[in-house]
């Protein structure tokens, strides 16, 4: 499958990026170090994370009708994703996110904007999309019934859907049951499942009713094989520039390489993660196929 067709379900936003020396503690004011502003949202950089790696991609979401708006369409197109489903909705403005980068991590605030006029009225109609699908994605960046609605369509039509839970909440059995594989880091696990976080990795996974792949950040992944055994994928050393979109990177590796199996896939989404947090931007340091083919050429010969 050289370019398997991927359609995401999820946020479009505006990323306003601000760069500092080390977090504000509360009440403080700071002097930041550079400002930039980015496409971003998880819909939209998986969507183009996955473009890059050689998928055929279609995205279902929202932008309102502003200057923000119109420039993130235009640049999902020249990504290379189709936007057909994407909706101009009037009265709410388009999705943004502030975002503190310091200390080699980040601190972000989104505002939802037009992301929450995804309605699950918005996936039936889009639902063609769905169907013709080889694989299917969303987070949680818009309304829960729209993303349950998605997940009803891919499981009704049998393909296969990636359900990254970011932001972390609470889920529904229902959502749980109708997922092929979670993609959570150890926190939102505990948060989706209702469990401490104080809880192992390992431990958590095995409570869940529905197949995992956990983040774990600069440890690489861990994941179930739907038998009930646990496997790791230790993670690439790279230079840490900014971590924002690393999992978006991450999730859409993880589809784009799907039909390699799982464990295969895993090792490819550890590596374009990897290579996304050496440049700032959340889509900025999303690898072609070729730069991943390269760095994982790069990685094999390094160890020899």
């Amino acid at each position: 499958m050289n370019q398997p067709r991927i359609t995401v379900i999820g946020s479009i936003n505006m990323d306003l990026v601000t760069s500092a020396p080390r977090f504000p503690q509360v009440g403080e004011t700071l002097l930041g170090t550079d400002f930039r502003q980015f496409m971003g949202g998880k819909g939209a950089n998986q969507a183009v994370a996955a473009a890059r790696l050689g998928a055929q991609v279609d995205l279902v979401g929202a932008v309102g009708d502003d200057a923000f708006g119109r420039e993130l369409s235009d640049g999902l197109v020249q990504e290379n994703v189709n936007t057909d489903g994407v909706a101009t909705v009037s009265g709410r403005p388009t999705g943004m996110a502030n975002i503190t980068v310091a200390e080699g991590d980040n601190h972000i605030i989104v505002v939802s904007g037009a992301n929450f006029a995804v309605t699950p009225e918005h996936i039936r109609q889009e639902a063609q999309r769905i169907i013709e699908a080889d694989i299917v994605m969303a987070q949680l960046e818009t309304p829960l019934d729209a993303v349950i609605e998605a997940a009803k369509t891919a499981k009704q039509h049998g393909k296969p859907f990636i359900l990254n839970p970011a932001p972390a909440q609470k889920l529904p059995q229902e959502l749980l049951e109708l997922v092929t594989v979670l993609t959570p880091n150890a926190y939102e696990l505990a948060i989706s499942l209702g469990l401490s976080a104080e809880m192992p990795p390992e431990e958590l996974i095995r409570h869940s009713p529905c197949p995992v792949v956990m983040t774990l950040g600069a440890e690489g992944a861990l994941f179930s094989d739907g038998k009930g055994g646990l496997h790791r994928q230790a993670s690439f050393k790279v230079t840490p520039v900014d971590t924002t979109g690393a999992g978006d990177t991450f999730n859409a590796a993880l589809a784009r390489y799907w039909h390699l199996g799982l464990q295969e896939a895993v090792k490819l989404a550890c590596a374009a993660a990897a290579i996304s947090v050496t440049q700032a931007g959340a889509q900025s340091g999303m690898p072609s196929e070729k730069t991943l083919r390269q760095f994982l050429a790069e990685q094999t010969e390094n160890a020899n």
